[in-house]
């Protein structure tokens, strides 16, 4: 029998990709280095690999879970209670291995909830996880004992004997602790796509029918998706327990899954990377913007349906389809049309924003004075110059991006009609 040597060649994009992402992560506290920031980055990791785990359903699978909430909270409520063991001398186990109890829990439970909920696909699909994770929160404030009560269930993550120096009492030692644990988890989620239950789960996704048809059982591969994914979303409740040393019933409350939906949605269930910048921007706004006006709920949810409405693909789809038109290099043609409308864009949202705000000053604040800071200039809400230059603003907005609505699209139109022909001419 004759031997043969095949070449493989290396695929140097992958490489630079992956190693790029482990960069950002390496050097990110060297450009934000204060606690607040590093906290917040933090955050940013262990929402990353919430959002990926729930794409591995939804994306992935074509099943929209209203309850994987479920999955991370209880992961996290048997890391911290794992934490209280150790710091009470009952349990000798390394603080850097405890979100692997959570992901452990997180299949544990995944097996018990999934075995029920992938009985059935689509809206019967989520109703029942809708059901489950209402049943949860409800168990939670009927066994005190184990979550915790109102209150939750506390600890101290600098607890059993230092590690070459690493006690995570620093918030940049935790912030590298998920940030290693981000980088593994995401290489698992992507590995998870090119194997055969991954390809099986995106053609029960798209076409169930046809897979049951050459003899496989889609409600297994469902399964055995969802166990994955809860063994990920573990790991990111147990990730979540060390760096907020707290876990309340808020952790398996519908809440919680109804965040990661939107986030995920907004940075673009099509592409792997979609949930990662979903969890940057859902950090961002609930966060950051939260500090800034009551009314960031209100711009979460219209931004949430604007990109529900005009891009569904969400972030990752319109970042995608501009690299696409560079790639072709005719990416000017559509640069001289698409800037107006940004602009555009950019004036209707200061004159929307400086409406908002100032009716919230006037209703919210009605007893205090009428003056408010508003983009670093004081505006008196009580004299109508305030509300004629906002509603001008808002006019210039619309009126200009009706104006030049139909010119970026004709432009879109005829560059994406000549990137499928040039496409078309290259394969034939």
């Amino acid at each position: 029998m004759k031997n043969t040597l095949t070449y493989k060649p290396i695929n140097l994009a992958r490489w630079i990709i992956w190693s790029s992402f482990a960069l950002v992560l390496i050097l990110a506290p060297f450009q934000f280095s204060s606690g607040g920031s590093l906290s917040l980055l933090s955050t940013m990791g262990t929402v990353m690999i919430f959002g990926l785990s729930f794409n591995m359903l939804l994306g992935q699978g074509g099943m929209l879970s209203f309850g994987h909430a479920v999955y991370s909270g209880l992961g996290a409520f048997f890391a911290i209670h794992t934490m209280n063991l150790i710091g009470n001398g009952s349990l000798n186990f390394p603080i850097t291995l405890i979100p692997l109890v959570g992901g452990i829990a997180g299949i544990l439970f995944g097996i018990l909830f999934g075995y029920v909920t992938t009985k059935k696909s689509g809206t019967t699909f989520s109703m029942i996880t809708l059901g489950i994770v209402e049943l949860v929160f409800a168990c939670s404030l009927m066994f005190p004992s184990f979550f915790g009560g109102e209150g939750g269930v506390s600890s101290n993550r600098v607890v059993g004997q230092a590690f070459l120096g690493i006690t995570y009492g620093p918030q940049i030692q935790v912030y590298y602790l998920i940030s290693f644990w981000l980088f593994i988890s995401t290489i698992g989620m992507y590995a998870f796509t090119q194997t055969p239950l991954g390809r099986l789960a995106n053609a029960v996704r798209d076409n169930p029918e046809r897979v049951e048809f050459i003899g496989y059982d889609t409600q297994w591969v469902r399964y055995l998706t969802l166990i994955l994914s809860a063994f990920f979303a573990g790991i990111s409740g147990g990730l979540s327990a060390i760096n907020f040393e707290i876990v309340s019933a808020e952790n398996v409350s519908a809440i919680r899954s109804g965040a990661v939906l939107l986030f995920t949605f907004i940075g673009g269930i099509g592409f792997f990377f979609g949930p990662m910048i979903g969890a940057i921007l859902g950090v961002v706004l609930t966060i950051i913007l939260s500090d800034i006006t009551k009314a960031w709920q209100l711009y979460l949810g219209l931004f949430f349906v604007l990109i529900v409405m005009y891009a569904p693909g969400g972030i990752a789809s319109i970042l995608m389809l501009n690299l696409r038109v560079a790639k072709y290099g005719l990416f000017g043609r559509i640069w001289s049309a698409m800037w107006k409308i940004v602009l555009a864009g950019v004036i209707f949202a200061i004159g929307f924003v400086m409406v908002i705000e100032m009716l919230y000053q006037r209703t919210l604040e009605s007893t205090q004075a009428g003056e408010m800071n508003l983009f670093g200039i004081i505006v008196d809400t009580k004299k109508p110059a305030a509300w004629l230059f906002a509603a001008m603003l808002v006019a210039i907005g619309v009126i200009a991006f009706l104006r030049y609505k139909n010119l970026f699209k004709q432009k879109w139109n005829e560059v994406n009609a000549e990137i499928e022909e040039q496409m078309r001419r290259a394969i034939g």
